[in-house]
């Protein structure tokens, strides 16, 4: 089984889905550099997620513009796992253009009700009042986009995958 990495893994799902965690185990057993995607939000859109208040499409772009250049920036040292929510296509698209390299999008599918679990008991700037905007705004990956659609083995009664993982080469032992 080939265990190679991608060059590039970009871990997407809603708040609470276990980006940071599935990403950090990933980019360690693949030897990757590990980028998280919430440490390169602004501070005006950290400060707007505190408050309650979802951010806009014009509040997402230099965060997405950010993460790609951190991504290739750590490409001349190997491959790379980054974390981003990656919530709508246009936001993958924009990644996927602003990356030199090829991205393979990874998207944590984990209950409802795990995922309220989990955000009303973790220390983040993003309070969980915001998770259903950003299940509003998630718009699930088309067939045309090749997302790999996984559920974490930590998540509770995983429902079947929508799409089974690859042969392993982006599903940590979590």
């Amino acid at each position: 089984m080939d265990q190679r990495l991608p060059p590039v893994t970009i871990i997407m799902g809603v708040s609470g889905c276990g980006k940071s965690t599935y990403g950090a185990a990933l980019a360690q057993r693949g030897g990757a550099r590990f980028i998280e995607g919430d440490d390169l939000h602004g501070a005006a859109n950290i400060a707007k997620m505190r408050a309650g208040q979802p951010l806009s499409d014009d509040d997402r772009w230099p965060w997405l513009d950010r993460i790609a250049t951190a991504v290739n920036a750590a490409l001349a040292d190997g491959p790379v796992v980054a974390t981003c929510s990656a919530l709508r296509r246009a936001y993958r698209d924009r990644l996927r253009a602003a990356i030199t390299a090829p991205v393979r999008f990874v998207l944590l599918d984990v209950p409802l009700e795990e995922l309220r679990r989990r955000v009303a008991t973790r220390n983040h700037f993003m309070p969980p009042a915001l998770l259903e905007s950003q299940l509003a705004t998630l718009e699930w990956p088309g067939a045309d986009e090749a997302v790999e659609i996984v559920q974490p083995p930590s998540a509770p009664n995983p429902r079947p995958a929508v799409q089974p993982p690859s042969a392993g080469s982006t599903t940590p032992d979590t």
